[in-house]
């Protein structure tokens, strides 16, 4: 089976939230109440990945809904002395679902590496989430054109003994790091081209079948006015969305552009 627009029809489209330090359980409860009607007739899976303390808000808020609710990171330990982290069982009884994973971010902020993302990944696949997993260069690393080498070790190194079983359940996000938070958006093609590299290296790593089930998202500042072009990539199938998701108007034009022409 080739990479090609047949085989987008077989993955599921999600365009994510990442609210990042942004909202009190107050604030998110308004929020959240303003998005509902808006995305409930979305052709995507739709979800909101908020900060800690609005988690429990956020899960009460969007019960009986098609929102999904999503934590910002997780921690490997089950339990333990780790001040100022939360488990993957914390965030598996709260109702989460999701948990993004190795943001860049949490890598250029937080020293979270390779090595810790692979630990969080396999953790949140052992308690049942399901991992938004990012990856992305620099724009150093851009123009020194290794765009390729550092994606393909991120994900070697990033799903190192995750099985072809846990895969399915795994979410792949390409955030290129000089696109985030400044504005700047690749082009079309550019996302296109990188999300196709991160499919093969699926493939080398898996199989063809695991490759073409993966859902790859497109994290560098996808918003209401560019999302549409983007979407319409054979290998773009989401966005992880930050500012725009904030916004409740913008953030439902996103998901509206994932419906068919025909929809």
């Amino acid at each position: 089976m080739i990479l090609d627009a047949l085989t987008k029809g077989m993955r599921k489209t999600i365009i994510a939230g990442n609210w990042k330090m942004n909202k009190t359980p107050s604030e998110a409860k308004a929020l959240l109440e303003e998005i509902i009607p808006l995305v409930k007739d979305a052709a995507c899976e739709v979800v909101a990945c908020v900060p800690y303390v609005d988690l429990a808000t956020a899960v009460e808020v969007t019960k009986d809904t098609n929102i999904k609710i999503g934590a910002e990171n997780c921690h490997w330990a089950e339990s333990g002395a780790f001040t100022g982290e939360i488990s993957t069982g914390m965030l598996k009884e709260l109702g989460v679902e999701y948990v993004i994973i190795g943001h860049s971010e949490r890598r250029q902020y937080f020293g979270e590496t390779d090595e810790t993302v692979n630990k969080r990944v396999k953790a949140a696949l052992a308690a049942g989430l399901k991992p938004i997993v990012c990856v992305g260069e620099l724009l150093w690393e851009r123009e020194c054109n290794i765009t390729n080498e550092v994606i393909a070790r991120q994900l070697k190194l990033d799903l190192w003994g995750v099985t072809e079983e846990e895969l399915k359940n795994v979410v792949i996000a390409y955030e290129p790091v000089w696109a985030i938070g400044t504005g700047k958006t690749a082009t079309a093609e550019q996302a296109e081209e990188v999300c196709e590299l991160i499919r093969m290296c699926l493939k080398t790593l898996y199989t063809l079948e695991a490759a073409t089930g993966v859902t790859i998202q497109y994290g560098g500042s996808m918003n209401d006015a560019n999302a549409a072009e983007l979407l319409a990539k054979t290998n773009v199938d989401g966005g992880l969305i930050g500012g725009a998701s904030l916004v409740p108007e913008k953030f439902a034009k996103i998901i509206e552009a994932t419906k068919p022409e025909e929809y």
